[in-house]
């Protein structure tokens, strides 16, 4: 479908039946929030809150909440990119197959900006004040904005083809800025709207930003693909939403999407930052308070009828985890092309995307030695963790595809797939004093801490246990053994000290951390040996509630990979380092405790939850959805 405006699709959704309107008056604090994630939770549709209590503007969320309304937005324009994806893996396809490809050139076309002189969204002028406030937690140090399309370009080559658009969240208000005059623009490393700033820095030139919130759905996917650093987005768009985007260029300023709902325009202050957050984030946590650049606001424009669209972040999944499932399909085909011998990657949401990655490589270069050790699934990795947003990999384990069929999608079949072969001796490779996700507080310090690789090839060589061995003795302050996965324990550790809200109180404690926390792991491995029957188990991960992570694998892996720093938390029986490598005989032990240093866990506000749960009594607005 070729919108023109996010009113268009809004129009097309609730004739079709994908959205509801909301017509009693909603809260952006807090209200609107946990009814998102209530319906989105359910399968819901859309929904359009028409009355938002201090705003005169309506907000719409879900707008991605399932495939189904995902392929139907984007009827005609998930084929039109799937097709110059497939052209862009395999260019002789076209010559091969030529009647396939017939709307290629028709979709090329679309992914040219075209310029105009005016546009909807230069209608009327507004403050930041006057924007809806969303607050999606109640531990939120101010409104957010949390569908950006944030747009930038390179001092050294300015137009759209230098140009960046991606989603970094932008808080409206909070104490360290002046309300209507500055906002908070906060980015994670590996984006390249880093880039461009680091480029205006070094020329003395003002950075300028503008912001678009709304506007044709392509251009909220596009700003979250993980595109090539020097292809625009607007390009995607165009391709995806079968549409040529619109671009006006006012003298002296960036240019503005003509038909986005909302713009801000301003001027990144140069050497100037702030304390921005907390924020309740996507790994389930929230992100503490740090600095980060300050945008200085010279306009907001909007269109007649403009709706603010946001969505909600919090534990996977969300609303974000089908535009990861989205992403996955339109660029999964790309990997063997850009990763040579790789043949599939997947990050896996129920972590938090970046916390665990798995993939399934290649062994090629000397078929004729029988040599089960990986080799070339190594190098493989290391490729992978240099490529992109793939870099913010914490742990990444990565297979041999000629070993079997394997669904990277499975994750529990994974886990067995690599725990069956990897030998502990000499399958770990660490890298540490590296980068992670700046969301990702597990770590030394912000966009701090370690990597683990596992690599596993050849045939099964490890039977994985099911049932706890009989008369299993831990020591004073471990219980509660819970069978996870085969191969897999559970055990409820002695508790650490509560995480910290304060990011100075954290930091202190994560350099408290070896005296405190690392003695009782270290006392759990050297309570046994490599005989002992608890190394029947392969995995073994020490946890808060052994209970609730045995309950569900999405369990496991969120409490595993969010709450453990390789160099830091992976342990093991029987361990040992030789030529600065570590390894151990007997079972792999990772502590997957809430530590002191950590961001506390999001947790809903009971009155909010009270309110919207009566709103699904008989008679309520969402009686049936949830």
């Amino acid at each position: 479908m070729r919108y023109r405006s996010l009113q268009q699709c809004v129009e097309d959704l609730q004739s079709n039946g994908h959205l509801l309107r909301i017509e009693q008056p909603m809260d952006p604090y807090l209200e609107a929030a946990a009814i998102h994630r209530r319906v989105f939770a359910a399968g819901g549709p859309a929904l359009l809150f028409q009355q938002v209590r201090g705003c005169r503007f309506p907000m719409v969320s879900n707008l991605f909440g399932t495939m189904e309304r995902i392929r139907f937005m984007f009827r005609g324009g998930l084929e039109a990119v799937q097709q110059l994806v497939a052209l862009r893996s395999q260019p002789t396809e076209i010559f091969q197959r030529p009647w396939r490809y017939l709307g290629a050139p028709r979709s090329a076309l679309s992914m040219l900006p075209v310029r105009v002189r005016r546009g909807p969204v230069l209608a009327h002028r507004t403050t930041i004040s006057q924007l809806p406030q969303l607050h999606s937690w109640p531990g939120d140090g101010g409104p957010f904005i949390t569908l950006p399309q944030v747009y930038s370009e390179h001092v050294a080559q300015p137009g759209w083809r230098g140009s960046n658009l991606g989603m970094y969240r932008v808080q409206l208000a909070g104490k360290s800025y002046v309300a209507d005059q500055e906002i908070g623009l906060h980015y994670q490393i590996h984006r390249s709207i880093g880039v461009h700033h680091a480029a205006a820095l070094r020329q003395g030139q003002p950075f300028r930003v503008n912001i678009f919130v709304g506007g044709p759905p392509a251009m909220t996917v596009a700003a979250v693909m993980p595109l090539p650093e020097g292809m625009s987005e607007l390009t995607f768009a165009g391709a995806l939403g079968r549409r040529r985007v619109r671009m006006m260029y006012p003298a002296g300023e960036l240019p503005i999407h003509a038909e986005t709902d909302f713009c801000i325009t301003g001027v990144v202050e140069p050497d100037r930052l702030e304390p921005e957050g907390p924020f309740g984030d996507h790994l389930g946590y929230y992100s503490l308070e740090h600095p980060f650049p300050v945008l200085r606001v010279e306009k907001v424009y909007h269109r007649s009828g403009a709706i603010w669209p946001f969505t909600v972040v919090g534990r996977p999944p969300q609303e974000d985890t089908l535009l990861g499932q989205l992403i996955h399909e339109l660029t999964g085909p790309l990997i063997p092309a850009v990763l040579p011998g790789v043949q599939a990657v997947h990050a896996v949401d129920a972590a938090g995307v970046h916390p665990l990655l798995l993939a399934i490589g290649s062994e090629r270069y000397q078929p004729f030695l029988a040599d089960e050790r990986p080799q070339e699934l190594l190098t493989q990795a290391h490729a992978i963790l240099g490529q992109g947003q793939l870099s913010l990999a914490k742990y990444l384990m990565i297979v041999a595809g000629h070993d079997g069929r394997l669904d990277i999608q499975d994750v529990a079949g994974f886990f067995a797939h690599v725990l069956r072969r990897a030998d502990w001796n000499r399958d770990l490779h660490f890298q540490t004093q590296t980068t992670i996700d700046t969301l990702d507080y597990s770590g030394v310090g912000l966009n701090a801490g370690s990597k683990v690789v596992m690599a596993a090839r050849g045939p099964a060589r490890f039977a994985l246990a099911t049932e706890l061995p009989p008369n299993l003795a831990l020591p004073d302050g471990f219980r509660e053994p819970r069978v996870v996965l085969p191969g897999v324990l559970a055990i409820m550790g002695p508790p650490c000290p509560a995480p910290a809200w304060d990011t100075a109180a954290a930091t202190q404690a994560r350099l408290n951390q070896p005296a405190e926390v690392a003695a009782a792991m270290e006392r759990f491995c050297q309570s046994f040996d490599q005989a002992s029957s608890i190394n029947a188990f392969r995995w073994i991960v020490i946890v808060d509630d052994s209970q609730f992570v045995s309950e569900a694998v999405r369990n496991f892996i969120w409490v595993t990979f969010t709450r453990s720093n390789p160099a830091s938390d992976i342990y093991g029986i029987q361990s040992f380092i030789s030529e600065k490598h570590w390894g151990c005989r007997g079972a792999l032990v990772i502590d997957a405790r809430s530590k002191p240093h950590h961001a506390p866990v999001l947790e809903e506000d009971p009155d909010i939850t009270r309110r919207v749960e009566a709103l699904a009594t008989a008679g309520g607005p969402l009686h049936g959805i949830i």
